[in-house]
This record gives C-alpha cells, structure tokens and sequence, in this order.
C-alpha cells in the first residue's frame, strides 16, 4: 500500500544547484537553488525556479545569464550555507573561503572549486505561482579533468554531485551506475 502525501513539491532526487550572478554593484554573488532541470536538448537548456524577492533574481535580469555550478560532495557544507543567507547582507564567496570565477561566455561568476559549471544566457522567464522559472540556454559548459572519465566525458562518480531530498530536506549523493541507458531495456523488445 502507498501512502498519499497530498499536493508537494516532492521529486528525488532534485539537484543542489549554485547559481552564480553578479549583483548591481558587480559583486558576485551566488545562491542554492534545487528547483531545476534540462528544459530542452534544442537548444540546450535549464530551467531554474526562484523567488521573485530573492537578490539573485533581478540581478539575473539585468545581466541576461547566470552560472550554475556544480557542487560535489566535499562542498556539501558551502553550498547549504549559500542558501542560508541574502548576497544582500553578506559576501559569500568571503565567508565560505571559496573563490568567484568571471564566466567566459556570460556575465555572471561561477564557483572555481566546483568540478561542473553550466553557463546559461536567460532566454524566458515562466512565472509559476510563487516561483518564476528562468530558462538559460545552455552556452557552455565545463568540467574539472580530473572528473572525466577515459572517454574524456564527465563521470558521475567521479564528480559526486550533490543531490537534495525535499521532503527529509537532506542532501545526498548518486550511487553507483547500474546500468546502461537506451540498452538495459533492450531484452524486453
């Protein structure tokens, strides 16, 4: 028997996203957000949900982009303090000892010590009740090499993202691979 929880915002696993802008002042703030996902293969693109009263909001609106960096798991710390306070009232890169990157394609910071940081161009804006989503078109993306795998492609154990469960409000992060996509279903065809 299942238990019904009602109408909640609750999906596993959501991501642990930092999303990187810089304010009116230029200075470069970021903030956790866990409301996201791939919104379009083309273009490639993120939507991401945030409050209309957050600091990062307007200042992603005036810069046209944000960042979103990737954190891994040794980070978990950091990035739950990211959304525990405004840009407003503190400096977080200064507070978390961690360092503000200038993006290469848009004119937002991202975390240099996360391994994956997704550059995003805000391409619309979705207003959806409490939340508005912004949707970046994915310009480019980078991944620390020593979080490849012998391909050269990102490797999920390897980059141990963090991962946020809403309803326990723990984070989290992905185990081991299971199986491959597009091919372990193949024995029921």
């Amino acid at each position: 028997m299942k238990k019904s929880f009602g109408s909640k915002p609750l999906v596993f696993p959501t991501p642990t996203w930092v999303i990187g802008c810089y304010d009116a002042q230029g200075k470069a703030n970021v903030m956790t957000a866990a409301w996201g996902g791939i919104v379009s293969s083309l273009p490639p693109s993120i939507g991401v949900s945030l409050r209309e009263n957050r600091h990062s909001y307007q200042s992603i609106l005036a810069k046209g982009g944000f960042t979103i960096s990737v954190p891994g798991a040794k980070h978990a710390r950091e990035a739950d303090y990211f959304g525990l306070v405004s840009g407003r009232d503190r400096d977080k890169f200064a507070a978390s000892g961690l360092t503000p990157q200038r993006a290469e394609f848009v004119d937002a910071p991202y975390v240099a010590e996360f391994p994956m940081i997704i550059e995003c161009r805000l391409s619309q804006t979705v207003e959806l009740g409490q939340h508005i989503q912004l949707i970046g078109e994915i310009v480019d993306v980078k991944v620390d090499e020593d979080a490849l795998d012998a391909d050269g492609n990102p490797d999920m154990a390897l980059l141990a993202p963090l991962v946020f469960a809403p309803g326990a409000r723990t984070y989290h992060t992905v185990g081991p691979a299971i199986g491959k996509a597009f091919s372990l279903g193949k024995g029921l065809l």
